[in-house]
């Protein structure tokens, strides 16, 4: 803690509250466009499409855009397995192999060893966006500062312990229940806890599924779920990309997967920032009431690798779930990866298993202090695991000094998002960028 504290020194804590565009930062809309070549152009324009929303749209599909702004930020040097895209839609609750229901960070497309943080600025930053959105903006700053603040406390009390109680540590949902600000906020979480219960292969199964010919089947709704036209083609490579993916499993959990059947397989348009990219779901099967949702997603590059350093891993599948497997306390027994015929890399995970789906658009502003508080504790857990605790700790101190910087920064930022959000918008406009709710061939 002491080597920590002396870190001040080299970046002192309140620089990280300056953020000022330099004279050669890249144009928004052509580094958005540099990092979207080599996914599906018929796709792109339902990406710009969800991008041109809001300004934390436009946020939540740019993170190559901050990245690079962030690579000019002050850093300590001290380096932890970064989620990458840490925003505040990129959190919730999923089911564990024991079937208990935590809350943890839930999207590693872009993780990668790179410093503590880049995750705490995108963190807080979306936060004051999300809460613009929201309307209930004027509170976004103080929402920042407390997340950064359970952030610094909750590292600090990781600095304590031993790697062991560090890495067993885990956030159980039921803590949304426990802290509700009100009785009718109590009885909203308890009620998404339920439903994450309920949210098993066996009930979500006829909600993307139907019984055609006798056979079930993935429902078609495109443009986001669909059978593309090479559908027979698709099928014969995803068999052999199952066996591939197979081999990536621990043997118990490779007994379990050899007893299911590929019985389907559909095209499917995931969350803002992944849609253009290579993404599908498989439906198998073990029997009649039997299912198993599996969906494969395409790994790429992730955007902190010109300003971090490249993955260790030649298949970018495998650092998304080696990333995940050290962030998450626990993780899903079917993650994998593997790569297809034509040299892009995928990771599996199960599709829906238990996740508890928050609705951050609806939240009280109490919900929002308890939202955000319990974001800044896990994300405090997950560098922890990988960093080193009481260096961060130790460099952060017990004062709010590093609160307030990144509160302001969060809010100078949020500010910069939305003047770039405008110049895509009048990209649209112009022509630069074509955005549709429809795909286009």
């Amino acid at each position: 803690m002491a080597d920590g504290k002396k870190l001040r020194e080299k970046a002192p804590r309140s620089a990280h509250s300056r953020w000022a565009p330099g004279g050669n930062r890249p144009d928004p809309i052509e580094l958005l466009k540099e990092w979207d070549r080599g996914r599906l152009l018929h796709l792109l324009p339902i990406r710009y499409a969800r991008m041109r929303e809001s300004p934390f749209a436009f946020f939540r599909g740019a993170a190559a855009l901050m990245a690079a702004d962030l690579a000019s930020t002050p850093i300590t040097g001290i380096r932890v397995q970064a989620c990458g895209d840490c925003h505040v839609a990129n959190f919730g609750g999923f089911g564990t192999p024991e079937r208990q229901l935590v809350f943890d960070i839930n999207d590693f497309d872009e993780t990668l060893p790179a410093p503590w943080e880049w995750d705490v600025k995108r963190l807080a930053a979306s936060i004051v966006l999300a809460m613009r959105q929201a309307s209930v903006g004027d509170r976004g700053p103080d929402a920042a500062r407390a997340a950064v603040a359970s952030y610094r406390k909750r590292m600090r009390e990781y600095a304590q312990m031993t790697a062991l109680e560090v890495w067993y540590s885990h956030l159980s949902a039921d803590l949304f229940v426990q802290n509700a600000a009100t009785p009718e906020a109590r009885k909203q979480w308890r009620k998404r806890e339920i439903e994450a219960a309920l949210a098993t292969p066996q009930r979500e199964v006829p909600t993307i599924a139907c019984v055609r010919n006798g056979q079930p089947r993935i429902t078609d709704r495109p443009p986001l779920i669909y059978h593309p036209p090479e559908i027979a083609a698709i099928g014969n490579r995803v068999r052999r990309m199952l066996h591939r993916y197979r081999t990536t499993l621990p043997e118990e959990r490779r007994i379990v997967l050899d007893r299911y059947e590929l019985i389907d397989v559909a095209r499917k348009v995931v969350g803002v920032g992944s849609v253009g990219t290579r993404c599908a779901v498989t439906l198998l099967m073990a029997g009649p009431h039997d299912p198993l949702l599996l969906q494969f997603k395409e790994a790429r590059r992730s955007v902190l690798e010109p300003y971090a350093g490249k993955s260790r891993y030649a298949n970018q599948g495998q650092r998304v779930v080696t990333g995940q497997r050290m962030l998450q306390s626990a993780s899903d027994v079917f993650l994998g990866w593997t790569g297809d015929d034509r040299g892009h890399d995928y990771y599996f995970r199960q599709l829906h298993d238990m996740r508890m789906k928050i609705n951050i658009e609806r939240m009280t502003k109490a919900d929002w202090f308890e939202y955000v508080t319990l974001c800044g504790w896990v994300l405090a857990r997950a560098h922890a695991r990988t960093g080193d605790p009481a260096r961060i700790a130790g460099y952060l101190g017990s004062g709010e000094a590093f609160d307030d910087a990144i509160a302001r920064f969060a809010s100078v930022y949020a500010d910069q998002t939305e003047r770039d959000y405008r110049s895509f918008i009048k990209a649209i406009r112009a022509g630069r960028v074509l955005a549709s709710s429809r795909a286009h061939a």
